[in-house]
């Protein structure tokens, strides 16, 4: 099978786990691998730890895109400059956009001539059955669609994210109608080329269906969640944590993106609410960000600063540090924000926390994660308006009335058992093998 992703090791992100365990474990299920990717990309993360485990004869092909270096387009999309005023910052604010409505699918699409140019190359040089090209970024699903309408390979899309909820919040997005309507077009031409869709919520794959069937498609749609690698967490437990442990705090963890999707503006309600009843309370908080987080987020956690529990700030760190400072958590911090779509998405992250058999605080709306959270943890969920549901979970950790960091148990153990990497990666094997068997019928 060829893969298509942009994004793939060293690349970093919590978007590249999924793609490089199905390549890890896939010849496990008689499917071996060849990947198409960026030789150049433009990111803002590299993560080496992420190669290990990689198959030692997997056969890469890298293509080069005519994206800015990440560097030169932070500079250019830096808010900072963009709000001093002046003509040099209207001139910012004028290339930005115009780049953002040529650019379409997304930036990657620079990535498109070469990545289309290579894949047939390669696609000549070795027999293949199958492609399998995964989403964001979306440039991958159409180079994808292209190399299988050139080879006549069926395709199996992979969406992480919805198209259309990344359409709608992704940071910097234009949302003029021209611009969306290239989006749609662009998203029906991919699913007539599909003859499998794979998404990771049932919602989502619900959703993807009837858009396939709005463009006249039928694709195969199967659902496979994110997960965890028993591997990371053996791994992680031979490495420190980003953060070392301090006596007499309670250590709660975010780990991932802060952004309009993630919001952490309820945690920073509910320390309020605390501040105002017990203010000796909030001394005994250690709370830990790690990754990025947008300027409006940085803004939250300024304000609790001010309320005298200094959140700890942490960049980006290798994955098995990430996994390894999950498990140095009292419980772990989940968000997803009250939006329309939301009830929709599964965080990646969660599966893992769900492996580091700590307690969590789960900030998000009803929906398919909510729902997950409570088959394997009764009583961590809250929805994002129930501020003192939220700061009345706090004073019972932070007065010391929690039983243990560590969760366990049989229940626990069968709930998060078929979100295992190897798993899920046996169900893609059945679905390509499914693609490959129709296509001999």
């Amino acid at each position: 099978m060829l893969v298509v992703s942009y994004h793939f090791p060293p690349v970093g992100g919590a978007g590249v786990q999924r793609i490089a365990k199905f390549v890890r474990y896939l010849p496990e299920f008689g499917w071996d691998v060849s990947v198409l990717q960026a030789a150049n990309p433009s990111v803002p993360l590299i993560d080496d730890s992420l190669l290990a485990g990689l198959p030692a004869d997997l056969v890469v092909e890298r293509a080069r895109t005519f994206e800015p270096s990440y560097a030169t387009k932070q500079t250019v999309g830096a808010p900072g400059s963009a709000a001093r005023g002046g003509v040099g910052a209207a001139a910012k604010r004028s290339l930005r956009r115009a780049a953002a409505i040529a650019l379409q699918p997304d930036a990657q699409v620079l990535w498109l001539p070469d990545a289309v140019r290579r894949g047939r190359r390669l696609l000549g040089r070795m027999s293949h059955d199958a492609i399998l090209a995964t989403a964001p970024s979306y440039t991958n699903l159409v180079v994808g669609a292209m190399l299988a309408r050139h080879s006549g390979l069926p395709l199996l899309t992979d969406f992480r994210d919805e198209w259309d909820l990344s359409s709608t919040y992704w940071e910097n997005a234009p949302k003029d109608g021209a611009t969306l309507a290239v989006q749609r077009r662009l998203q029906r031409y991919v699913l007539r080329r599909s003859a499998a869709v794979v998404a990771t919520t049932a919602a989502s794959t619900a959703r993807l269906a009837a858009r396939a069937t709005e463009a006249g498609a039928t694709p195969l749609a199967r659902c496979i969640y994110n997960g965890w690698d028993a591997d990371d967490l053996r791994h992680a437990a031979e490495v420190a944590p980003a953060v070392p442990r301090r006596d007499g705090v309670f250590r709660l963890l975010y780990t991932g993106t802060l952004w309009n999707l993630t919001s952490i503006a309820p945690l920073a309600d509910a320390l309020t609410q605390l501040a105002s009843t017990s203010p000796g309370l909030l001394r005994r908080l250690e709370l830990v960000v790690m990754g990025r987080k947008t300027p409006e987020q940085q803004a939250q956690l300024t304000r609790m600063a001010a309320l005298g529990c200094a959140p700890v700030d942490v960049p980006y760190a290798e994955h098995p540090v990430a996994v390894a400072t999950m498990r140095s958590a009292d419980a772990l911090l989940l968000l997803l924000s009250d939006l329309p779509g939301v009830d929709r998405v599964a965080p990646a992250k969660a599966f893992e926390y769900f492996a580091a058999a700590r307690p969590m605080l789960a900030i998000l709306p009803d929906g398919e994660t909510a729902g997950l959270v409570r088959s394997v943890e009764p009583g961590a969920h809250f929805v994002p308006a129930d501020i003192s549901g939220i700061a009345g979970w706090l004073a019972q950790r932070l007065s010391g009335n929690t039983v243990s960091r560590e969760l366990a148990g049989a229940d626990r153990t069968a709930a998060i058992a078929r979100f295992e990497r190897r798993a899920l990666t046996g169900e893609l094997a059945g679905v390509l093998d499914q693609l490959v068997a129709g296509r001999a019928a």
